[in-house]
């Protein structure tokens, strides 16, 4: 298992974008004044804390030109958001809580008006800062004249950092160090798949020296995990595989795929705890995902009972929908303003709260599912079994998207703990579109 510190067994992540959240303005004005607005965070944590999470994971809040992932200096709050008075306000409010603050870190690349990269354009190849960047500069060269840089995926006005570079390096490790000093918990690292292992590595060892108790922990999306994981030097990644498994299983009635994306989920935890999620910023909210609005509960029972480190995105608690469009503006949907308080909300997302708090509830209560072993009992098209088990414990899952009562093999069941299901001799029976998790 990996070097993950003991309190990320207990921890269930919010998840904000803040800049959304807040309705902050889509493009910082340079000269515009300091708005302070990280107040409206701090007036939902007591939801956080009902809601039965116990963690707020943070989207940006550094300096940037707009949304945050083109950063301009990461030692200096978004004055969208306020400043270091606000910050330090909202994580004193979330330890009153026993809150803990995950930070997000953008360091494959920044914005073109980051000051290391407004030197390079303004001195040209003797900047002081020139080594940060993958730079391809003219023969002949003159004032005036821009190099060509590597950037990110194709958005020239993310430009990429040198991670080969040591002052990078340095940099990197100073501001994560620098905001754990001002009472972060951990950080989610941006694209992390976009920048090679070995950087993080570096990273890693040198932060973990000043911060032993950071949780830390990569954005990937395709590829190796547990390969990413032992090569990086991080805790965890995003377990984006599970994700898609379950929202595209339950939509074709084909519970086959989830039941092998557990399989590789179950190989994973044999050598970290994955960072699990059904929405975030990037993607298409859960309720708009499924095909069939009651088969969230199925997903949510996913999220609680198998291995990982849970976060819940703020909105799908309520059942919030939007959709993602790959266009200008295409995130909007999924990254709305929320109310001042949670009472503004509309009523029609109580039940969906109240579910995430039962399903929430019950994780907390199995403390030990944060590493548990999953092993799938029986599957078919439209219905899955799985055990889960760890430290002397066992839950059983059982899921139906059939359009009739079922009955599926249950071995060892003794009671619903929660759901609908009625049990007889190692079998449960499910209503149509049931699930049940059942004490084993």
């Amino acid at each position: 298992m990996g070097t993950e510190p003991d309190w990320v067994e207990h921890v269930i992540w919010w998840h904000v974008y803040p800049l959304g959240f807040v309705g902050a303005e889509k493009e910082r004005d340079p000269e515009g004044p300091v708005v302070h607005r990280l107040g409206h965070l701090t007036a939902w944590l007591d939801h956080v804390t009902q809601l039965g999470a116990n963690g707020l994971a943070l989207g940006p809040v550094f300096d940037s030109e707009t949304h945050g992932y083109d950063t301009t200096d990461h030692l200096r709050i978004d004055p969208r958001l306020g400043d270091d008075a606000d910050f330090d306000a909202l994580v004193a409010a979330a330890r009153e809580r026993g809150i803990r603050v995950l930070l997000d870190g953008v360091f494959n690349h920044v914005g073109r008006s980051h000051p290391a990269f407004r030197a390079v354009l303004e001195q040209g190849p003797s900047a002081p800062t020139a080594s940060w960047f993958r730079l391809r500069w003219p023969e002949a060269w003159r004032p005036g004249v821009e190099p060509g840089y590597d950037d990110f995926e194709g958005h020239h006005h993310l430009v990429a950092l040198d991670h080969g570079s040591p002052a990078v390096v340095d940099h990197v490790v100073d501001v994560m160090c620098h905001w754990l000093d001002r009472g972060a918990d951990g950080w989610r690292l941006d694209a992390a798949y976009a920048v090679p292992t070995a950087f993080w590595a570096q990273v890693a060892e040198r932060v973990r020296a000043r911060h032993p108790g950071a949780y830390l922990m990569g954005e990937v999306i395709h590829g190796d995990y547990p390969r990413f994981v032992a090569e990086s030097g991080l805790d965890s990644v995003t377990q984006y595989e599970l994700w898609k498994a379950v929202w595209s299983s339950l939509n074709d009635a084909n519970l086959h795929e989830l039941a092998h994306a557990l399989r590789r989920h179950d190989e994973f935890v044999q050598r970290f705890v994955p960072y699990t999620f059904l929405g975030n910023h990037d993607v298409t909210r859960i309720a708009s995902r499924l095909t069939d609005p009651a088969h969230l509960a199925h997903a949510l029972v996913v999220l609680a009972t198998v291995a990982g480190t849970p976060a819940v995105y703020a909105g799908d608690d309520h059942g919030f929908t939007g959709v993602k469009e790959d266009r200008a503006g295409g995130d909007d949907a999924v990254r709305p303003p929320f109310p001042a308080t949670p009472q503004k909300l509309s009523p029609l997302g109580l039940p969906t709260f109240a579910l995430h708090q039962e399903l929430l509830g019950l994780r907390r209560r199995h403390a030990w599912l944060h590493a548990a072993r999953t092993e799938v009992v029986d599957v078919a098209n439209e219905t899955l079994v799985y055990a889960s088990t760890g430290e002397g414990s066992r839950l059983l899952v059982a899921l139906s998207t059939a359009g009739n009562p079922t009955t599926l093999t249950a071995p060892g069941a003794r009671a619903v703990a929660a759901g609908e299901a009625e049990l007889r001799e190692g079998r449960v029976t499910l209503p149509a579109g049931g699930w049940a998790v059942l004490e084993a």
